[in-house]
């Protein structure tokens, strides 16, 4: 198991060209490895996108469904790999596709572990939050009253105070071979809070089945794609496959398969365990961290949050590296052709790259609300990697097979997702293709930004009045109703702001 730990971090902390004269991972290694990969913070959500779908059923759908793409998107990664001979997801994308969506791929990459490591942040914080009530309410037990709550245990000064001791010390080798035991940490915490959530069930006393309620407020469709930011984030493991796929002792496709639907489908039991009880015992009001509906000072809580945050404070380490490898090969292939950089001037850019990530993440994280923000960020930029990536992939070689006559795996003419429509030459169905890989990402990408152009909407309705606009609008349409946003909105809006003292603008449509 050691063993199993250590290859794990070598490949996620440590990605280079591919190596044949290693011993190779065994099958049940990548199995472990990249179910690890996956489970993460996304677990903590699962309940709450749950109840934003509008129920189990809805959810559950959803995710068999989506797990067709996923399956497919790890599946047509482990060929691009063994055909590009790269062994990183950057390097695969730019072999395959060109230096153009190479060097967009980079930049994708590092804004989404960026964005991983604030939402790592914001669910130490909250744990910390937990605690720190925790604490302070033994005190008010034992003094029989409510005394004033000590400066340390203000969750923010533990948050800075585990950044700068804890974390960043841990983050500035350039190697994390001590990182061994961070794996094993994260699949226990993982399925610890999975056991936890069913256990709390069936022993809270005023748990009761919660039914499943539709918002009259919300279409249908709206509310199933709530929860694919979710999905995306959760089952977020295709960038570090390629470097599993590059690892594994037997590298046949068929094999790969079978690898990536083990993995996928125990992640699909434990998110749908943890997302059906969880939504079972708090329906509609379990919070976006789940761990924040539970009592402050029950031990089985206590000791989930302390194996979480434990377990999201060693890997944190691992995603920065991560993000911090790619702007430093860019900053080095930025540099002059004829400046060598020195060794010491590649350790003070490390811990100059690692002190402004921590930093940065660390502020941010103080100033999100909850995680739900962030997830719902995360999981529309990883939809490129689940599905954009792989399916602009599997377009190039859809069309190169067919010209250089090499039929040996004849599966890549057809696209791995659903419908798999090729013509009899072996070319691509471009149209189904590009149909079932564009359109999840881009609803999952639409399911975060109509809240964000509303609240843009909003600011301008607000502008708009406080200097005196029109107090009639024409019914002229706008981009924003193309996005779902027209003047039933913009009525909404105001009919809200005629409630309050002072209202006096009208709308006409």
């Amino acid at each position: 198991m050691d063993e199993l730990a250590r290859e794990s971090i070598n490949l996620l902390a440590k990605p280079s060209s591919l190596n044949t004269e290693r011993s190779g991972l065994s099958s049940c290694g990548a199995v472990f490895i990249l179910l690890k990969s996956a489970l993460g913070a996304g677990l903590l959500n699962f309940p709450w996108a749950f109840g934003k779908a509008g129920g189990i059923h809805t959810a559950v759908t959803v995710e068999m469904v989506s797990l067709i793409f996923l399956i497919s998107g790890l599946v047509i990664l482990g060929y691009c790999s063994s055909i590009s001979q790269q062994s990183t997801y950057q390097g695969v994308v730019k072999e395959i596709c060109g230096p153009t969506l190479g060097r967009l791929c980079e930049i994708c990459f590092v804004f989404n572990v960026f964005m991983i490591s604030i939402a790592f942040l914001v669910v130490v914080e909250d744990q910390l939050s937990k605690l720190c009530d925790s604490m302070a309410n033994n005190e008010t037990m034992a003094d029989g009253a409510d005394p004033p709550r000590p400066w340390y245990t203000d969750h923010r000064l533990g948050l800075s105070g585990v950044c700068l001791f804890v974390i960043l010390p841990l983050s500035i080798p350039e190697e994390l071979s001590f990182q061994k035991y961070s794996s094993i940490l994260g699949t226990l915490a993982a399925t610890y809070l999975t056991v936890m959530v069913v256990v709390k069930f069936y022993l809270m006393t005023d748990s009761k089945f919660i039914p499943e309620q539709h918002s009259s407020s919300v279409p249908s469709w709206t509310a199933i794609f709530t929860v694919m930011p979710t999905i995306c984030f959760g089952f977020q493991c295709h960038e570090a496959s390629v470097a599993i796929y590059s690892s594994m002792e037997n590298k046949k496709l068929s094999h790969w398969i079978l690898i990536s639907v083990l993995s996928m489908v125990a992640c699909l039991l434990i998110y749908s365990i943890t997302g059906m009880y969880g939504y079972l015992t708090f329906g509609t009001d379990v919070a976006a961290d789940m761990l924040m509906s539970y009592p402050d000072n029950e031990v089985l809580i206590i000791i989930g949050r302390l194996l979480f945050g434990i377990s999201i404070i060693t890997i944190y380490p691992i995603i920065l590296h991560l993000g911090r490898s790619v702007i430093q090969d860019l900053c080095v292939k930025c540099r002059p052709q004829n400046v060598i950089l020195a060794a010491s001037s590649e350790r003070r850019l490390r811990l100059f790259l690692t002190t402004c990530w921590l930093l940065v993440t660390m502020v941010i994280a103080q100033f999100v609300p909850d995680i739900s923000e962030v997830i719902s960020l995360i999981g529309g930029i990883s939809a490129f990697f689940i599905f954009i990536f792989p399916g602009t992939a599997q377009h190039i070689l859809g069309k190169a097979i067919p010209e250089s006559g090499n039929y040996s795996h004849p599966w890549v003419r057809m696209t791995p997702f659903p419908g798999l429509v090729h013509y009899p030459e072996g070319q691509l169905d471009n149209v189904s293709l590009y149909s079932l890989t564009f359109c999840p990402a881009m609803l999952a990408l639409y399911t975060h930004m109509r809240p964000c152009v509303a609240s843009l909407y909003r600011a301008f309705i607000l502008q708009h009045q406080q200097l005196g606009g029109r107090d009639k609008v024409a019914g002229k349409p706008t981009i924003l109703m193309h996005l779902g946003f027209g003047h039933s909105l913009y009525r909404a809006l105001i009919s809200q702001q005629q409630q309050q003292p002072g209202g006096r603008d009208t709308v006409t449509g």
